[in-house]
């Protein structure tokens, strides 16, 4: 399972970490879409996290990952560090074995974590979201996966949320996680964990907001649980509208990333109907869905899509859209 052009390193940290050359059992975990071969492994009876990156892609930057791991495992938001090799590009963790986590309880305790590591110091790279979303964006629109009749008016639509989000904000430019899903969170019994660091940088804080709210936030008052915990008494209807623009920012990003990855070249129906948002969600937060398939990816999509239309239909959205119009005007 471990590639053998890294089982000579992998025996190097066992040996550096725990004075072994081999682990007792190993089992792969496949769970989540990371590039990463992620094993657990039990070694003196104790299970630890062996994570071993193989690919080179830009995102895989061990020395951006690893600097991102060490700060969130010092404080305590990622589990405990064994062993870190950048050059290597292996790395040893505590495994944590997973609980129940309700999303009642994930909805409170996960925005005390996202505070938490939003009030770290700075991480030393940066990446925009927003710049990210805007290529997908592009590609999606000059593949010809969909016509461009049929998503016009969600595309002109769109263009008003680009026009007016913030892209250049010291303010709200702090260390971010930048995948928060399901995968990504681990619940002791007691607290939850953040694990799959690859992607965190500096970036947007209403980032991983909305993409926590995917799945703990299933109506208004879910909303302002979530915000209210986060932000305390200085919550006020611009962060509500930052958010809410984030939230569709967030929908474009996944329904053009997985059309594009996972459509094979071939032209969608936008208008297949899908499971609902908050259904599928649920079904991603209890292990009930899997998204190891490349259908169910583009699925998914098109659950973000169809979200990212019913919101555009919304009193709400040309409500935001002013508010932070008018803010823009006085800053």
């Amino acid at each position: 399972m471990i590639p053998a052009d890294k089982q000579p390193l992998v025996q190097k940290a066992l040996q550096k970490t725990f004075g072994v050359d081999e682990f007792e059992t190993m089992e792969q975990l496949t769970k989540g879409l990371s590039g990463a071969l992620v094993f657990k492994i039990t070694v003196h009876g104790t299970p630890y996290l062996l994570r071993v990156i193989t690919r080179t892609e830009t995102r895989d930057k061990p020395a951006y990952y690893f600097d991102c791991l060490k700060t969130a495992a010092d404080a305590g938001i990622a589990p405990r560090i064994h062993y870190l090799d950048i050059d290597d590009r292996i790395s040893i963790t505590d495994f944590i074995q997973p609980k129940h986590f309700s999303i009642a309880d994930a909805r409170i305790q996960m925005a005390d974590l996202i505070k938490d590591l939003h009030a770290l110091p700075k991480f030393a790279h940066q990446m925009s979201f927003l710049e990210a979303s805007d290529n997908f964006l592009q590609r999606f629109r000059a593949s010809n996966i969909v016509p461009e009749s049929e998503t016009k008016d969600v595309f002109d639509l769109y263009e008003k949320i680009r026009k007016v989000y913030p892209r250049y904000d010291e303010a709200n430019l702090v260390s971010c996680h930048n995948d928060i899903k399901a995968d990504n969170i681990i619940f002791d019994g007691m607290r939850p964990w953040l694990v799959d660091w690859e992607a965190a940088r500096l970036n947007d804080r209403y980032l991983d907001l909305a993409a926590i709210a995917n799945f703990v936030v299933k109506n208004e008052s879910d909303e302002n649980e979530l915000l209210q915990r986060y932000f305390g008494d200085s919550l006020d209807e611009y962060n509500q509208a930052r958010f809410f623009l984030m939230s569709m920012i967030v929908h474009m990003f996944c329904f053009t990333l997985c059309t594009m990855l996972y459509a094979a070249g071939k032209s969608i129906d936008i208008n297949t109907p899908t499971v609902g948002f908050n259904e599928f969600h649920d079904g991603l937060w209890n292990c009930q869905i899997d998204l190891a398939d490349n259908d169910q990816k583009l699925h998914y999509g098109l659950v973000h899509y169809h979200e990212l239309v019913h919101k555009m239909k919304t009193d709400r959205f040309g409500e935001t859209l002013r508010t932070l119009s008018n803010y823009s005007t006085m800053s």
